[in-house]
């Protein structure tokens, strides 16, 4: 390596632009593991950004000609001026990294500006829908952008907030699905593997950011790139954090030559699994059938009257007459009763899998000590043992010599652990989208009731839930169905952007159509499934205009994501566009502040002060606001900032605008770069 520091030195001083580009290609070397999953990292990836403004200086790159069906050239120019020539707007161009000097004049429509993900740049949100039937429930957002920019956006409101992702990304599986560097990647790329990885592993990256410590993220993935993303996985949120791989059985395929794969996965990890622990977090889900058990056990008290082991007989026997596979009969041990008629089920009383402590327990007749089982207690310590006793929850043995065991009643049962092997079948989710719809527009739709029992299971009732695959929209129906199901006030985020297919891409090329175009974008996902899907929802109507019965109260609004220049966030002109990122850094609750007419305002969550001598109302209006959370503060005067801080409430957070949000951007730009 000494050698090649040397010779990347000399490099410096003859060409320093080469210099860097070999250091930093060593660097990458470098980093690579001689165990583990090793892919190229260095495959630029870009993103084209139609519908924005071309501005000086900005990245280009050249249209084909309308009607044309080939690619567009990977080739970037710098914009060096904006000019009007016979009435034409045209751009003024040359070649970045050209080995000659190389200039061109372009019209401006025949132009679209690319952002390289090693550049900074300032996002912005623009409403574009909202519909709000949910009360005083928080916010729901969807954001039509590209996600990995939408992530960085994401890390300014929300890092270290997040309590479970899922994503159900691209499963790259050579059928020309998925698009990277604006290009659908098809089977006959010899490369689609390391650019799959490349693309998850920077948003991976930013994702574990965005988690709390007790977060969980959960990614969906088919047979093709299941092993490479859980060694990907393991590297970026390590294998001690690795939770479960589930495994969803959709189906029989006949049509299969040797073996019918009908399997998905879910690979599911922790931020920190020791924080989980910490926090005695379990995760149970209700016993099927315990309803219809608590029942059952109601009628033989009854048809007994109240005797014990009659009630039991009569319980044993409704088990036992139940049909095969019935969710009541499956594992039910409910079956004993109380002298109140309380039934319960006797449980193994010794540590799961054998090596549990071993210590003495007095029988309460004998005062002798009992038996301990072979794998030892259950219950770690002997103070834990006598709660559980004092509780009444132990069966005893007539004397010392017999085991004892555990009660578990019926009314006071916390549930099963979750099984890593289900079925259900994935048709009913296409299925779905043709009631919504009309038509199955979206042909590989998640089914929302699978995503709901994951969902409750790994997210707090009042948990912000991400999904920057949105696709379908499938994850913001499933939190808004889990809230209208149990009360919770969960929050979904969802991002998507607004990709055409890869025939369709085709199709409207030939017709002369360019993406950016009104015609182009309303058959994208997020204009032709997401956007109309969620809507249908929560407002009860199709958009065809029939009714749509099935709906729920929800709030939920729409956003495009934009970018600004850094002169006009800086001066203050793009207040509109940063207003909806402060909304959400507050907790996207209640009123969002959308201008400054008086030069301050003050929301349900969060404040903004841009004149300086407006202060003392601002804060005196924040003090007698219990709920706002944020203060932003407008200013380039450190001094008067701090001053303005000494008089915030403790629990209120001061920002400084813009420093923090420009300072934010840069950071990630330089991580990325």
């Amino acid at each position: 390596m000494s050698r090649l520091t040397d010779l990347i030195r000399q490099a410096k001083r003859i060409d320093p632009q080469l210099g860097a580009d070999l250091e930093a290609e060593v660097g990458v070397l470098s980093r690579r593991r001689p165990f583990g999953l090793n892919f190229e990292r260095h495959q630029p990836e870009a993103v084209e950004l139609h519908q924005r403004p071309v501005r000086k200086s900005d990245k280009v790159r050249i249209l084909p000609p309308r009607g044309e069906t080939k690619r567009v050239s990977q080739q970037l120019w710098r914009v060096e001026s904006v000019d009007t020539v016979d009435g034409i707007k045209v751009g003024q161009l040359t070649l970045i990294d050209a080995k000659e000097p190389e200039t061109r004049i372009v019209p401006i429509e025949d132009l679209v500006v690319v952002a390289e993900f090693r550049d900074r740049i300032y996002p912005g949100l623009r409403s574009t829908g909202v519909i709000a039937s949910g009360g005083n429930q928080p916010w729901h957002a969807i954001i039509n952008g590209e996600n990995f920019h939408a992530l960085e956006l994401l890390l300014y409101t929300h890092e270290g907030q997040i309590d479970c992702i899922y994503i159900d990304p691209p499963y790259n599986t050579g059928k020309d699905e998925w698009i990277y560097n604006d290009r659908h990647v098809d089977g006959d790329d010899l490369y689609r593997h390391s650019k799959w990885l490349a693309f998850m592993e920077r948003r991976l990256v930013l994702a574990k950011e965005l988690l709390k410590d007790t977060g969980i993220i959960i990614v969906a993935i088919g047979d093709d790139q299941h092993h490479r993303l859980r060694m990907l996985m393991d590297q970026i949120f390590h294998e001690q954090n690795f939770i479960s791989d589930l495994v969803w059985q959709g189906g029989r395929k006949n049509d299969s030559r040797y073996v019918s794969n009908g399997a998905d996965y879910m690979l599911v990890y922790a931020k920190d699994e020791t924080a989980l622990a910490e926090r005695g977090v379990r995760w149970r889900e209700p016993r099927p059938g315990l309803e219809e058990i608590a029942q059952a056990a109601a009628r033989a008290w009854e048809e007994s009257a109240h005797d014990q082991t009659e009630a039991t007989r009569l319980m044993k026997a409704w088990i036992s007459d139940l049909p095969e596979g019935h969710v009541a009969k499956e594992n039910n041990r409910f079956y004993d009763f109380d002298p109140d008629g309380r039934v319960f089920r006797k449980r193994d009383i010794s540590w799961p899998g054998g090596g549990g402590p071993r210590y003495d327990v007095l029988h309460p007749i004998t005062r002798q000590p009992v038996r301990v089982p072979t794998g030892g207690w259950r219950f770690s310590t002997p103070e834990r043992m006598q709660e559980v006793i004092n509780a009444g929850l132990i069966i005893w043995g007539k004397d010392h010599t017999e085991f004892i065991n555990q009660k578990t009643y019926l009314d006071s049962d916390k549930g099963m652990v979750p099984i890593s092997v289900f079925e259900q079948k994935r048709t009913s989710a296409s299925k779905r989208m043709q009631i919504l719809f009309g038509d199955r527009r979206f042909p590989f739709a998640k089914d929302h009731t699978v995503l709901m029992r994951w969902l409750d299971l790994a997210a707090p009732r009042d948990g912000i839930i991400l999904d920057f695959f949105g696709g379908s929209g499938s994850t913001m129906e499933a939190v808004m169905r889990l809230n209208a199901q149990d009360g919770g006030s969960r929050q979904c985020i969802l991002v998507t952007n607004n990709e055409v297919g890869s025939k369709a891409t085709r199709t409207m090329l030939k017709a002369g159509l360019r993406r950016g175009d009104q015609e182009w974008e309303k058959n994208g996902v997020f204009e032709y499934v997401t956007k109309p899907r969620i809507s249908t929802v929560v407002s009860g109507q199709r958009p065809d205009g029939s009714a749509y019965e099935d709906n729920v109260d929800a709030n939920v609004e729409f956003f495009e994501l934009t970018y600004e220049s850094l002169w006009r966030v800086a001066q203050n002109r793009a207040f509109k566009a940063i207003s909806p990122i402060l909304w959400l850094r507050a907790g996207a609750k209640g009123r969002r502040i959308d201008s400054l007419a008086d030069g301050w305002d003050v929301a349900d969550t969060f404040g903004v002060l841009q004149d300086l001598d407006r202060s003392a109302t601002f804060v005196e209006k924040i003090v007698n606001s219990p709920n706002v959370r944020v203060a932003f503060i407008i200013t380039n005067d450190d001094r008067r900032f701090q001053m303005i801080c000494a008089d915030l409430p403790e629990h209120v957070e001061p920002v400084r605008l813009y420093e923090s949000y420009l300072k934010n951007f840069e950071i990630n730009a330089g991580a990325q770069a």
